[in-house]
Parts: C-alpha cells; structure tokens; sequence
C-alpha cells in the first residue's frame, strides 16, 4: 500500500450549487439559495458575458474529462453542454454539515473532522469590535487607535485607510460574515515581522471566544501609485481539537506535505514541510512534489485566488480567466502522476461571482479524481474526502 500516493487540491470556493440548507444562508438580505460559482461562471461565458481578458464558452477540458459537468448537474440539477466529454475520471459532489461557509469549516471537514462548535462573528457591519478588544489590539500593536472596525473587501479597505495608517501607524482591522479578525498593515512602516507579532500576539485572546481565524495582511505601496496587497498574508486559525487527514498520515509513518495557506489553516499541525507563494508559484511547488514526493506521501494544496482575486470581487472574468489557467495548468500535473497515485480536486465552499454580497456562498463542491479510474461517487460528506484518501493510503481512521 506504500507505493500510493495522494493529492489533495481545493479549489478555493469552486462551489457547484445545490446545497440542501442554503436558504439559511445569506449574502445581506438575499439568501445563498440558487447560487453555484462555476455553473453561473460556465453560463455567463456562454452568454458572451465574460469577455475581459478571455473570450468564448469556458474551456476545461482537463476537469471535465474528470467529471465536472456530471457533479454540477448531480449537485444542482444545472447542466452545463460546454462540459459534456467523454469522462476519465471519477466524480462526486459532496455535501458539508458544519455550520459555516467559511475556509475553517471546509477544510476541516475535508480532512475529516466537522467543526464541533458554533463559530463566534462580528455582526455589526460598522463598529464591528468592542472596546475591549480594540484595547488588547492597541496595546500589543502600541498604538492609539485602530483603523476601519468594520466588514469590508481586503483590497477596498487598504484604499479607503492605506494613507491613513501610513500617517498614524494605526493598525487597519476589519472583518466579513466568516468568523474572522483581519489586520492590514504595510510591509514598509508598519514592519511585516510586527505585524505577523501583532496577530500572533492577540490570536489566542479571539480564538478564546471561537473566531475562527486571524489573519495578517501585509500590503506595500502609496497614495498615489495605490496599494497592493503582498503574498506573505498569514493565518493563525484556531487548532483542530482532534486529529484530522494530514495527522493520521503523519502518525502512520508518512510524509506529509502542505501547499498554500493549508499549513496555516491547520495551524501548522501534521505536515513535514509548506510551501507557500501566489497560485502560479504553488502550481510549481505541486508540480515539484508530483516528480519528487516519496511514495505512500500525502500532499494537501489550496489555490487561494478564484476566492480572493475573483469571488469576493464579484469579477467573473477574472475568475473563469482563473478557471482556465488551473485547468491547462494541472493537465501536464495529471498526465505525469505515477501508477497507482490519485489526484483529487474539490472545494471549500462556494463564491458566486455572479450573486450578489461579497460574501462566499453555501454550495455543494465538486469531488473529482484522477487515477481511480472512471466512477461515480454520487451524492457523498466533506468527511467521504478524508475517508476516501485514508483508504487509498492504507492508513487507519481513528474512531471518534
């Protein structure tokens, strides 16, 4: 059973529609019911509608080969022409029971661990946090005041107050309808290496009262050439309270790799070496890891920008553009996987770019696997992820 390898790559809020409880969901007064990030990108292409730096249907031959279009008319009933190939994949469409469309409660339910607790947000859209936790923000940044306290887009918030911070030294912290706390703060007079201090500093006093994540945003620019957002962004989540895919692996003897944010979001727990940079770097380190990996190996990615680049903006193009690239990109990945390894593609949850809000979407996610043969997997749990990988690896599931 050594001699298998796994890959497994989320597609950060590839959504495909369809979740049963999405009405409980919402984007403002507009519920998630209906939304699908790539069924609603597939249709606007077709319709002529996304013609910003590419043009035509969309075009993903490698993913629908492996069973996209079957998974997005299994999730949501929606049928896509421009992905109906002959199939070499097996495919599914998996269904999350956590409370939470966020990248903690994907993530760790794909690694087979449902989030075992309700997370704790900030409602309020404007004067988002107390005045306590301003004082502990203050305090460890030292500073006098902090900048927006409210829910807002990263890249809108550093135009609105980059100057700003840059005049006061006051850190820019603000969050969104996930379970999150978020610090803006420029590389250059702010200090990168202080504001990684400052989240790791006042990480454990939010994850306290169950919010999910603190994330450090290093940007770098100014007033008048703009800023832009630098890729040393950092996560500090809150610790699964159990063991989870990465960690029976390792437990079982075998290498372990993390690609992108993932050793983040598992607060650096169960993996033997990160890889980190922007998609098309960690699309090399991927690559690396298909030639190199040892055998039995277990490497787990996320490619971030669909969601942060496009979903969040509401840019279509950008995130079919995104779509394409993936998809031209990982066929070469796909084609030089060796005998007997499997390589499987899903989501966190979803990001409608087509849906109104900024905010992700409550969306079933495509499961699609390479080198396991052509199959169907059906209606299947984030969890079936975990179990499916652990099987092919031969490793044991701990009981619960």
């Amino acid at each position: 059973m050594t001699a298998r390898r796994a890959f497994l790559v989320v597609m950060d809020s590839a959504g495909i529609g369809g979740a049963p409880d999405a009405a409980e969901f919402f984007n403002g007064d507009r519920s998630d019911r209906g939304a699908n990030t790539i069924g609603h990108i597939a249709q606007a292409c077709a319709q002529g509608q996304c013609e910003e730096g590419r043009t035509g249907p969309i075009n993903l031959p490698t993913l629908s080969a492996l069973g996209l279009g079957a998974a997005i008319t299994h999730a949501s009933g929606l049928h896509i022409p421009d992905f109906d190939v002959p199939l070499t994949g097996t495919w599914g469409a998996a269904t999350e029971i956590s409370q939470g469309k966020d990248t903690p409660s994907g993530h760790w339910e794909l690694a087979g661990l449902p989030v075992p607790w309700d997370w704790a947000y900030f409602p309020d859209k404007e004067d988002s946090f107390d005045a306590d936790l301003i004082a502990q923000v203050c305090a460890a940044a030292g500073s006098d005041g902090i900048l927006g306290n409210c829910h807002a887009p990263g890249t809108a918030i550093i135009e609105r107050f980059g100057a700003e911070h840059m005049r006061t030294g006051a850190p820019i912290c603000y969050t969104s309808a996930d379970s999150v706390f978020q610090i803006a703060a420029h590389e250059e007079t702010f200090g990168l290496d202080r504001l990684l201090a400052l989240c790791e500093a006042i990480a454990p006093i939010l994850h306290k009262r169950r919010v999910g994540r603190v994330i450090a945003r290093p940007f770098i620019g100014n007033e008048v050439d703009g800023f832009t957002r630098t890729p040393h962004r950092r996560d500090y989540a809150i610790m699964p309270p159990r063991p989870v895919l990465s960690n029976w692996a390792q437990d079982a003897g075998r290498a372990t790799f993390a690609v992108g944010k993932i050793g983040d979001i598992f607060s650096m727990q169960g993996f033997d070496a990160v890889r980190k940079g922007t998609d098309a770097q960690l699309m090399g380190h991927l690559g690396d890891l298909v030639r190199d990996a040892p055998e039995g190996s277990f490497t787990f990615a996320n490619f971030v920008e669909f969601d942060s680049l496009y979903g969040h903006r509401r840019d279509v193009s950008g995130y079919a553009r995104a779509l394409e690239w993936f998809d031209a990109a990982i066929a070469p990945l796909v084609a030089n996987l060796r005998q007997g390894d499997i390589m499987v593609f899903t989501a966190d949850h979803g990001n409608d770019p087509t849906w109104s809000g900024t905010d992700h979407t409550r969306e079933r996610v495509p499961v699609l696997i390479a080198g396991a043969g052509v199959g169907n997997l059906g209606h299947i749990g984030f969890t079936d992820v975990a179990g499916f990988v652990a099987a092919h690896l031969g490793i044991e599931v701990p009981s619960a």
